[in-house]
């Protein structure tokens, strides 16, 4: 053991690439190993029992569970950068977790190694009230933050719905129901603290800068940030925050047709009107949320959505929506002011996958998520829904479609192979109408391993060649989260053995 830290704290004297496996399983971690993580981060904080490697193995998508040889919770950053030295000079594989609410697999060992759990890591180091941003670890998240800055006049929008951490939205550049006001990830991540593959500390930004903006060389915090723990371990993010509105509205309205409904999306926004959120949901999706949620809703394709602002702005910004809205056909308007009937709203909203589970009980559940420019998203919505129907799969669409982004939640048998196989084919084809359409695979779930195909076809050769080549600058041993994003010599490995929930 004190020769696997002492090569640890030097790591050029030792490269036995194979080396941390036991002769007697195939990927197993060996005994020494184990003991010399121990010492990093003592022996409560290390565990290599089946039901952690397990839980640890997996995360909400449909892929199969891949467990790590062993699961290692550190307390600070300190400890990161010795366990990263560690494994690093062992050629032993590292796997960043945080709560495990991913939808592409992206946790998943697919080469055994180490899983580095920060969750442990929960601190909120500094609030800057003053230039609206605040240092966070890894661990907490989104909602702990929000309710520590309930008294500052402040809050963080980014809402993937699940509570998931702060250090996993940056790394998989989370989005959600607020994007299409307050940006998505890649807007609101100041500065970041990475531990490297082999150790070294990095401040993207520089140590302890918060600036608003900044043209000084490479963009290295938003290299980090999507980039799914396939380069580095964020061990601290710097968060930019927004002033918490004075005044909110919620509300619903119904459609005649999909058509409808997105088309008063795109006029709402070509009309400038500031719209906090707008979310839309099928008839399916409605009638499942009506069951689920114990909601009155008109049964046809609705708009959700919420105003921020001052009672004036606020009155003016419903007046214009509304006018919209009703020039493209809706009705049944129901307006929530009060914070208890918002909450309940934006409650089933988030439910929605639930919801969807409910309409075949027994089956497992597939998200898909895709995302296209404005102008071109009632046509890529028409043509889904016509797709959907046509495939003979139950399932149904909701997105955050004032960016242009939305999910299908398919439900299948996963003991069904043809139906596995046609779920997979209805992802794959979805995928490659949002490029046609010059949009991406993915506006938030990330590539991990179901989406590493449609990546190279849409950045192309030269593109993936750059994302090759930064990896291997960074990562030249590949041990980072191997086998997520890009993959030479393997396919596209959505598999739908021991599916797991999703959610949206």
């Amino acid at each position: 053991m004190a020769s696997l830290l002492q090569a640890a704290a030097n790591p050029r004297g030792l490269f036995p690439w194979r080396g941390y496996c036991s002769r007697g399983t195939k990927g197993e971690l060996g005994k020494d190993f184990v003991e010399a993580l121990k010492a990093v981060v003592g022996s409560p904080h290390v565990s290599t029992t089946a039901a952690d490697r397990e839980q640890h193995g997996h995360d909400e998508s449909m892929h199969r569970c891949r467990p790590p040889g062993a699961v290692v919770w550190p307390q600070n950053v300190e400890q990161v950068s010795q366990l990263a030295a560690l494994c690093y000079s062992q050629g032993v594989p590292i796997v960043p977790f945080g709560t495990g609410t991913g939808l592409e697999g992206g946790v998943c060992a697919m080469q055994g190694g180490v899983c580095i759990n920060l969750t442990r890591m929960d601190q909120i180091l500094r609030v800057n009230p003053q230039d609206f941003s605040v240092v966070v670890e890894p661990g907490v998240t989104r909602k702990t933050l929000n309710t520590y800055l309930r008294d500052s006049g402040l809050w963080f929008p980014v809402d993937p719905g699940a509570d998931a951490s702060l250090g996993g939205m940056v790394a998989t550049a989370a989005s959600g129901t607020n994007a299409v006001r307050y940006g998505t990830m890649r807007d609101n991540v100041l500065n970041l603290e990475v531990v490297l593959p082999g150790g070294r500390l990095l401040h993207t930004a520089g140590l302890g800068r918060h600036f608003r903006k900044s043209a000084a060389g490479y963009n290295l915090t938003g290299l980090f940030v999507g980039s799914e723990g396939t380069l580095g371990l964020i061990t601290a993010a710097t968060l930019r925050l927004h002033p918490a509105p004075e005044a909110t509205v919620a509300a619903t309205c119904a459609f005649p047709s999909v058509q409808a409904a997105v088309d008063a999306t795109v006029h709402i926004l070509q009309a400038a009107v500031p719209v906090a959120r707008i979310e839309f949901l099928d008839e399916v999706m409605m009638d499942a949320c009506n069951r689920h949620s114990q909601l009155n809703s008109f049964v046809a394709p609705t708009l959700f959505l919420e105003f921020h602002g001052s009672e004036r702005a606020l009155a003016e910004q419903i007046e214009r929506a509304e006018e919209i809205t009703q020039h493209n056909g809706a009705s049944h308007f129901s307006w929530a002011k009060g914070a208890q009937e918002r909450s309940r709203l934006w409650a089933a909203r988030h439910n929605a996958w639930y919801a969807a589970l409910a309409l075949r009980p027994g089956c497992k559940g597939y998200s898909t998520d895709v995302c296209v420019p404005i102008s071109r998203l009632p046509e890529i919505l028409v043509q889904t829904k016509e797709d959907l129907k046509a495939s003979g799969l139950t399932g149904c669409i909701v997105g955050h479609v004032g960016d242009g982004n939305f999910h299908c939640i398919l439900l299948v048998d996963p003991e069904d192979t043809e139906e596995l196989r046609r779920v997979r084919d209805f992802g794959k084809q979805l995928g490659r109408r949002a490029l046609a359409l010059h949009g991406t695979c993915t506006g938030e779930h990330g590539i991990g391993l179901g989406k590493r195909q449609l990546l190279q076809e849409e950045v192309g050769v030269v593109g993936m060649e750059i994302m090759r080549q930064l990896k291997a600058m960074l990562d030249p041993r590949g041990l980072m989260n191997p086998g997520k994003v890009m993959a030479d010599g393997l396919h596209d490995a959505w598999e739908g053995q021991n599916p797991r929930r999703t959610l949206v």
